[in-house]
């Protein structure tokens, strides 16, 4: 009989009752995500799983159970204030600003 690493066994009972809530494409944005969730009163945990299938890393943000469907829309939040964020910034800078206008007269 093969022996379980304890501390394996003990990250496994900790993550008990958490379900994943997003999956972050590195450790900075999984970060970003348990902060936003975590000053939303939302107490998360993030899981680094190694995939020997893909030969990479997977990096989760998780939560309570309870808490899985308010942070899905914290999250959305975030990521629709980014995209607006973003979209308004583009829209900046296709104007090219050169400055004609100022030289007309009056």
């Amino acid at each position: 009989m093969a022996k379980r690493s304890k501390k394996g066994h003990k990250s496994q009972a900790n993550l008990e009752g958490y379900v994943v809530v997003a999956f972050a494409e590195d450790m900075e944005q999984a970060r970003e995500y348990k902060t936003l969730l975590e000053a939303n009163d939302i107490p998360a945990t993030i899981s680094e799983h190694d995939e020997q299938a893909i030969g990479a890393t997977e990096i989760t943000v998780m939560v309570s159970e309870e808490f899985l469907d308010e942070a899905h829309v914290v999250i959305e939040s975030q990521h629709a204030y980014d995209d607006f964020y973003d979209f308004a910034m583009d829209e900046d800078d296709e104007g090219d600003f050169d400055g004609d206008f100022l030289d007309g007269e009056y």
